[in-house]
């Protein structure tokens, strides 16, 4: 009889794209799991899924800032329902469950933000006091710091549901991550790329990890040869910095890391949703020291925000 490999997930079109090439590259590393196994991949709807009855409803009013993409995914793991788990490491909680880790990281694709238009091509093309939609904290924060005339209305769903909304003139323009648009192969509806000096990406944006149960040696073996070190290491750097600044997926909070050499460099930005107390700093470190370092600039520069810089 053969073993059945579950791969846990949510159920978006994206997800379920990720999840495909996770199989697909484990029976590429691993051919005898193609011949003496069967990989099922498992959607699993998660507390952040957007529902019709939730279009009005915040983040935070839908369960909180941590482990909202992820929460049900991690209990179908912990209770052996899965195998494994496939997130977007951007929507992965900075601390996890006690008996999980992250085993392996796919190849980061470009982690930028792109720039969706209605008319304009650009960010500084739309009018003054154009709406752009987004739910996100992050990229509203950097907007109205860049751009204080915007209006920014709440957009939530998939990025179809987002992308016809616009099209709809719900708002003037949006933001989507180039990495997702790149894997559902639809680059033509980008109308341009953010430059990182004005928007900087969130933690882990454009970066698919493997989550598994610390004791299942067998997955750790398996998962190996998926593993992209200088991925793993950036995406590791980035959310110890966001451990230390207590920040989640969902506060206000962009950072970057990227190899340079023997070094990383470490890039953070952080703002009022509103756009005001701007921080921004870049500091590069040796390689080894990269995690450790995040932590200590993340302690440092949480020492000196405002105490109210995330609910203001």
């Amino acid at each position: 009889m053969q073993k059945t490999i579950r791969l846990g997930t949510r159920g978006s079109p994206l997800a379920l794209i990720q999840a495909e090439e996770v199989k697909k590259r484990l029976i590429t590393a691993h051919p005898e799991i193609g011949r003496n196994a069967v990989i099922e991949i498992v959607p699993i709807r998660t507390t952040g899924d957007w529902k019709p009855e939730h279009k009005e409803r915040s983040f935070i009013e839908l369960g909180g800032n941590k482990g909202l993409f992820t929460k049900e995914i991690e209990e179908a793991l912990l209770s052996s329902h899965i195998d494994m788990a496939v997130h977007s490491m951007k929507d992965v909680a900075s601390s996890l469950p006690d008996n999980l880790e992250i085993a392996a990281i796919l190849e980061r694709l470009d982690p930028r933000d792109a720039f969706i238009g209605r008319q304009a091509r650009t960010l500084d093309e739309l009018p003054k006091g154009a709406t752009v939609g987004t739910s996100s904290l992050r990229r509203q924060s950097q907007l109205l710091a860049h751009r204080p005339d915007l209006r920014i209305v709440p957009l939530r769903g998939n990025v179809d549901t987002r992308l016809k909304k616009l099209a709809d003139g719900f708002a003037d323009a949006t933001l989507l991550a180039v990495a997702g648009l790149m894997r559902l192969d639809m680059l033509d509806r980008l109308s341009s790329i953010m430059s990182t000096d004005v928007m900087l990406p969130a933690a882990a944006q454009g970066a698919i990890g493997i989550e598994i149960r610390k004791d299942d040696a067998a997955m750790q073996e398996w998962l190996k040869p998926l593993n992209a070190p200088d991925t793993f290491i950036c995406i590791a750097t980035e959310r110890a910095l966001l451990k230390a600044l207590d920040g989640s997926c969902h506060t206000p909070i962009g950072v970057f890391a990227k190899i340079a050499g023997d070094k990383i460099a470490l890039e953070v930005k952080v703002a009022r949703a509103n756009g005001t107390s701007l921080f921004h700093l870049t500091e590069t470190t040796p390689r080894q020291d990269a995690e450790s370092f995040a932590t200590e600039i993340g302690l440092k520069l949480k020492a000196q925000l405002p105490p109210d810089i995330f609910s203001a």
